[in-house]
């Protein structure tokens, strides 16, 4: 698979929606960690992440102009022990119990699918960060082509990464009515050894009017430890 610029990725698509992106940093010190949430409609813009233990959650900006939080107020990024969940939905919640449970990421997703927002059936998109294993992995679920009748499961498991790369995935191909779901395997992409460099990149590569926020994390494979940044739009 070809390794691919993530700037120039972010920065051709006006709507990739929610991304996630996983790897090692190019130091190969560092778990990596990116989650990005984009909005078209005041409601969904209307937010900003901040942080919640360990992990992260959506919170509306301006709570007077909140319209539907069904959606768009979930934790993001939870952590148990030396496993770190990031997804685009209420499905942290899911694959955080699951764990604690002994079960597995995949039994977890298994319970679930897409979004109920037709016509998009936006794809619940998931990661997980496994220092134990030394492993993570990636999954989407999505509807069968628009048709809400039918869901599709897709797994995909990186064991040992390597240094300097990681694997991009987002719910939307582009911008559209119907919104396009994304398609085929995770972007293999090139990742940064310096959190700030990398923070710095993926925001200024996204869609000025669409990006929400951005978090991201850098956790010492060594020792545990984590950097984390926010960058807020609302709050810039």
């Amino acid at each position: 698979m070809v390794t691919k610029n993530l700037a120039e990725e972010l920065s051709s698509n006006s709507y990739p929606g929610r991304g996630i992106v996983l790897g090692r940093s190019a130091d190969g010190k560092h778990a990596v960690i990116a989650y990005f949430i984009m909005g078209r409609s005041e409601n969904s813009r209307n937010r900003v992440f901040v942080e919640d233990g360990a992990g992260i959650k959506t919170k509306a900006f301006d709570e007077s102009k909140m319209v539907d939080p069904s959606l768009i107020i979930y934790s993001p990024v939870r952590v148990l022990g030396k496993t770190t969940v990031v997804t685009n939905g209420d499905q942290t919640d899911t694959i955080y119990d699951f764990l604690q449970q002994g079960k597995s990421f995949e039994d977890a997703l298994r319970t679930r699918t897409f979004e109920p927002d037709g016509p998009n059936f936006t794809p619940r998109i998931s990661g997980v960060v496994e220092l134990e294993t030394n492993c993570y992995k990636l999954s989407i679920l999505k509807s069968a082509d628009g048709d809400e009748s039918s869901t599709r499961r897709y797994f995909f498991d990186y064991d040992a990464p390597r240094a300097g790369e990681g694997h991009f995935i987002h719910t939307y191909e582009g911008d559209g009515n119907p919104l396009p779901s994304f398609e085929g395997e995770p972007t293999q992409v090139k990742l940064e050894e310096d959190i700030d460099a990398f923070t710095a990149m993926v925001w200024n590569a996204l869609n000025a009017d669409n990006k929400v926020s951005l978090f991201t994390r850098y956790i010492d494979l060594a020792t545990g430890e984590t950097e984390t940044r926010i960058v807020n739009k609302n709050q810039e």
